[in-house]
C-alpha cells in the first residue's frame, strides 16, 4: 500500500479561492491515497455554506468540510484538520498543508510524497512557490537569531556582508533539492510520525512564526526539511491576512514574534533580539534620511516594537 496523504486547506473568508485551491489539490491527488479537508476558520460570512455547496456540486467525494468553531489563527485552524485525520479516523502518513490562495501543479503532491518516502529522516518537504506573474516567492529561511534581527532591520550592505551567515531569507535554490531551516507553510508536506513526536502547531501563535516554531522543534528532534525545485505551486499571497494592505503592523505580529524568541531564546533573548532590531532599524532610518530613500516599514513600526517589548516587561 502506498503512503496516504491528507491535504488540509484553511479557509478564512475566501470561499471562491478556496474552492479553486481545492480543485487543483483534487487534481494533484490523482493516484494518491488519502483525502482532502477544508477547514473554515469561523469566517462568519457564509463561507462554510458556500464551500459545502461547491464541494457537493463538483461531486468531490474525497473532500470533507469542517468548521473550526473559532478563529484561532493559522496553526489552530490547521490543527483542526490534522487532528481529524482521514475519513474513517485513520491517520495519514503525510499531511500536506496548502494555503487557500495556493495552487499546486498536478505533479507536486506526488513528488513531495515520494521524496519523503525515499528519505525517512526528513520531517518536511516544500517546493518552489511563485506568483501568477511568474515571479518567485521567498519561502526558504534560516532560523531567526539576535544577529539576524540586527541585519534584517539594518538592511545595509556592510552589515549584511559581516553577518551573511545570519541572513534569514535564503536564495532560491537552482538545484533540484536543497535543505533549509524552515519553509513557509503555503505548500508544505509534514510527516505524521514527526508530528506524533513533536506535536502540532503551537496555538499561542495566532499568525506568523508558527511555521518557524514547528520547524525549529522538528530540527531539535533531528528531523530535516528539503526544498524540491520540481514541486511547484502558484501562490497569490496575503489574501486572507491582508498583509499587503497593512496601514500599521497588527498587535498579533508582535505577539507572535515575542513568543517565538521567548520560547526558543528565553525572556532575555527576546529582549536582546528586540533591542537588536531597534538598533538596526535606527541605523536604517539614519541612512534613509541621509540618502533620501524610503524607510519601507509600516508607519510607527519601531515605536510599536519598543512599546510591545516594554509591555511584555511589565507583564513579567
Amino acid at each position: 500500500m502506498s503512503a496516504r496523504v491528507l491535504t488540509v486547506i484553511l479557509n478564512w473568508r475566501t470561499p471562491e479561492m478556496t474552492l479553486q485551491a481545492a480543485e487543483t489539490a483534487v487534481a494533484a491527488m490523482t493516484g494518491v491515497e488519502g483525502g482532502i479537508i477544508i477547514v473554515d476558520n469561523d469566517s462568519g460570512d457564509g463561507s462554510e455554506a458556500q464551500i459545502r455547496a461547491g464541494v457537493a456540486a463538483r461531486g468531490w467525494d474525497r473532500v470533507q468540510v469542517l468548521q473550526a468553531g473559532r478563529n484561532g489563527g493559522f496553526g489552530a485552524g490547521n490543527n483542526v484538520g490534522i487532528r481529524a485525520g482521514l475519513p474513517g479516523g485513520q491517520l495519514p502518513d503525510y499531511v500536506y498543508l496548502l494555503n487557500s490562495d495556493a495552487f499546486p501543479a498536478p505533479e507536486t503532491i506526488t513528488r513531495l510524497r515520494d521524496h519523503l518516502d525515499a528519505h525517512p529522516r526528513l520531517g518536511m518537504a516544500g517546493g518552489y512557490v511563485g506568483g501568477p506573474d511568474g515571479v518567485p516567492h521567498q519561502t526558504l529561511f534560516r532560523f531567526p537569531s539576535i544577529a539576524s534581527e540586527f541585519e534584517g532591520a539594518a538592511r545595509t550592505g556592510p552589515v549584511t556582508r559581516l553577518l551573511r551567515r545570519h541572513v534569514v531569507p535564503l536564495p532560491i535554490p537552482q538545484v533540484p533539492v536543497s535543505p533549509a531551516d524552515w519553509s513557509a507553510g503555503c505548500s508544505l508536506m509534514l510527516r505524521q510520525q514527526m508530528l506524533d513526536q513533536i506535536g502540532l502547531f503551537d496555538e499561542t501563535f495566532f499568525l506568523y512564526f508558527e511555521e518557524t516554531d514547528l520547524c525549529r522543534r522538528a530540527a531539535g528532534a533531528g528531523w530535516g526539511l528539503d526544498y524540491l525545485r520540481d514541486a511547484p505551486v502558484v501562490h497569490i499571497g496575503s489574501e486572507s491576512t491582508g498583509m499587503k494592505r497593512w496601514a500599521r503592523t497588527p498587535g498579533y505580529w508582535f505577539d507572535s514574534r515575542w513568543h517565538y524568541f521567548r520560547k526558543h531564546h528565553g525572556r532575555s533573548g527576546a529582549v536582546f533580539a528586540t533591542l537588536s532590531h531597534l538598533a538596526g532599524g535606527l541605523l536604517h532610518r539614519m541612512r534613509a534620511a541621509l540618502s533620501g530613500g524610503a524607510v519601507g516599514d509600516p508607519p510607527h513600526f519601531l515605536k510599536d516594537l519598543a512599546r510591545h517589548m516594554l509591555r511584555q516587561g511589565k507583564g513579567g
